[in-house]
């Protein structure tokens, strides 16, 4: 994210380093390294997902620790990681076409608005709210089979879910292959509208979130410089923070604008959940037609209310939070990895 040689509502002027945008990228090793980082983030996380899917897909609302105690005293650990194999190999090609889409709009959309007269603050909240966009409905792509193969996985075992699947799956490559029997290629498709209108507005709300808390924690970091400064009777107007406060600016920014965006689509979330994983009540035995998205919110109010349908609220706002505050930091990092040259990116304060 270019956030400028300075902050503008600071008094205390930021001197920050430059964004490393698409054309600076040594792209082989952009890739490579990221295929592994992402790799180690997504194992890292996997049981937060694992829970706040199974949450989705119960009669009724319990304490996400205590599912989890449950679930590894009667499945040992590896049950919090049913469908992880699955869900990794997908993972490496969508974030690859996450990261291609991110980096090639913010690059072009960015340049666009500076030119059109948009100041820096609102070209790059922009750039990143059409990036954000484009990369979740690229990935979505690649990432709507995969979803719906490991969720099923994921739930598979599971007392009290809703018109669970009948099927009991061996592994991905055994769901993937009854998926498609019972219904077809389309069936690995169940829920892409819903998870389009879920992931893309998502995006853009995280991207441009992210944008705009970095600004306001830099401006607070810059007040605060500035009130010790003038304590301490010193002038300077400047400041040159090192990688690791940059850094740290950029995982709060993270945190803050993961639990904005988890809160907001949080509902459609849970319609997708139910949407990709469940059967519908009038499907047939051999199980050839789904939930319909007018179904899946009948049975979710009928259960509990509209607040049923922020089931795993809790998982997915500390999954998102900790998943944005570790992609991003681990987005930066591999960056500067990969950038054609390292020297000038950060300046030491």
């Amino acid at each position: 994210m270019n956030l400028g040689a300075a902050e503008e509502e600071s008094a205390q002027e930021i001197h920050l380093p430059a964004d490393i945008n698409w054309e600076m990228l040594d792209k082989s090793k952009f890739f490579v390294l990221g295929a592994a980082l992402f790799s180690g983030v997504s194992g890292a996380l996997y049981p937060a997902v694992l829970m706040k899917t199974r949450q989705q897909v119960c009669h009724s609302q319990g304490s996400c620790i205590k599912a989890a105690f449950t679930l590894v005293r009667h499945e040992g650990l590896r049950g919090l990681y049913r469908g992880f194999g699955t869900s990794l190999m997908g993972t490496i090609p969508a974030r690859a076409l996450y990261m291609t889409a991110l980096e090639v709009t913010k690059s072009n959309v960015g340049s666009a608005a500076v030119s059109l007269g948009l100041t820096e603050a609102k070209a790059a909240a922009v750039a990143n709210a059409v990036g954000g966009l484009s990369a979740a409905m690229a990935a979505q792509l690649v990432w709507t089979p995969v979803d719906v193969v490991s969720q099923r996985l994921m739930v598979q075992g599971s007392a009290g879910l809703v018109n669970a699947s009948r099927c009991n799956y061996v592994n991905g490559f055994d769901a993937f292959r009854k998926i498609v029997r019972a219904d077809g290629p389309k069936g690995l498709y169940r829920g892409f509208g819903i998870s389009i209108l879920t992931y893309a507005p998502s995006n853009a709300v995280w991207w441009a979130s992210y944008s705009v808390a970095q600004r306001m924690v830099w401006g607070g970091i810059g007040c605060y410089v500035c009130k010790k400064d003038e304590e301490n009777g010193n002038n300077s107007t400047t400041m040159k923070p090192d990688s690791k406060t940059i850094m740290a600016v950029q995982g709060v920014s993270a945190a803050i604008a993961g639990s904005v965006s988890a809160l907001i689509t949080m509902p459609l979330d849970t319609i997708k959940t139910r949407l990709q994983v469940l059967d519908g009540e009038d499907s047939s035995n051999n199980g050839k037609r789904g939930p319909s998205i007018g179904q899946t919110v009948r049975n979710l109010v009928r259960e509990g209310g509209w607040t049923a349908c922020y089931r795993g609220l809790g998982p997915r706002c500390a999954s998102m939070s900790m998943s944005a505050t570790t992609m991003i930091t681990t987005y930066e990092f591999l960056k500067r990895l990969s950038a054609k040259n390292h020297d000038g990116f950060y300046s030491k304060s």
